[in-house]
C-alpha cells in the first residue's frame, strides 16, 4: 500500500505540459507508447512474412498489425498537435550547434517515416477497396483503391520505410545513450521523467 501511495504522490507532482526545460508527462507517455508499439509492429510484421496460409496466426496477425498501425497514426496526429500547442523544450547548454541541427533533422525524418509507414500500410490494406478495421471499433474507409498494383507499390514502400524507421530509431537511441553515458548530460533523463 505504501508503494502505491508513493507512486500516486509522484504522479500528482509530475508536470503534464512541456516547459522550456523539460518534457511534460503527456509528451513522455506518447513518446514511449509509440516507441514500444512501433518496435512491436516491426517484429510482428517480420514474423507475419514467415507464416503460411494454414497457420492460425496468418489471419489474426494482420488484424492486430493494422489496428496498432492505425493507433500509431492517431497517436502521431495527437503528438504533432500536442507538440505545436506546448512550449518548445530548449536544447541543453552543453549541446553543440551541429548536434542540435542533427537532432532536429533526425526528429523530422522520424516523423516523415512514421507518416510514410502508416499511409503505405493503409494503402496496402485498402488496395482492393476494403476498409481498415481499428480494433473492430471503427473502420477507416478506402480512399484510393487501384488493386494489385497499388498493393505491390505500397508494400515495397512500407517494407523499406519501416526498415529505415527502425534503423533511424536505433540511431536516435544510441545518440541518447551517448548523451547520457559519455556527455553525462540530461538529454535522456528529460524524456524519462518530468523532473531533471
Amino acid at each position: 500500500m505504501i508503494i502505491i501511495q508513493e507512486i500516486w504522490c509522484r504522479i500528482q507532482y509530475m508536470k503534464i505540459y512541456n516547459t522550456k526545460e523539460n518534457f511534460g508527462l503527456i509528451t513522455i507517455l506518447i513518446h514511449w507508447i509509440m516507441a514500444i508499439i512501433i518496435i512491436g509492429l516491426f517484429i510482428l510484421g517480420k514474423y507475419m512474412l514467415s507464416l503460411d496460409y494454414y497457420d492460425s496466426f496468418y489471419h489474426i496477425g494482420p488484424w492486430w498489425h493494422k489496428s496498432f498501425g492505425l493507433l500509431i497514426l492517431f497517436l502521431l496526429i495527437l503528438r504533432l498537435i500536442w507538440k505545436t500547442t506546448n512550449p518548445k523544450v530548449k536544447p541543453l547548454p552543453n549541446n553543440k550547434l551541429h548536434e542540435i541541427k542533427l537532432a532536429k533533422t533526425m526528429q523530422y525524418l522520424l516523423y516523415i517515416l512514421m507518416i510514410i509507414c502508416c499511409m503505405s500500410g493503409v494503402l496496402i490494406s485498402t488496395a482492393e477497396d476494403a476498409g481498415v478495421s481499428f480494433f473492430d471499433i471503427l473502420e477507416l474507409p478506402a480512399f484510393i483503391a487501384n488493386g494489385e498494383s497499388q498493393a505491390e507499390l505500397a508494400g515495397e514502400i512500407h517494407e523499406y520505410s519501416t526498415l529505415a524507421l527502425i534503423l533511424l530509431a536505433a540511431l536516435h537511441l544510441l545518440a541518447a545513450f551517448k548523451h547520457h553515458f559519455i556527455d553525462k548530460d540530461k538529454t535522456l533523463l528529460r524524456i524519462l521523467t518530468t523532473k531533471t
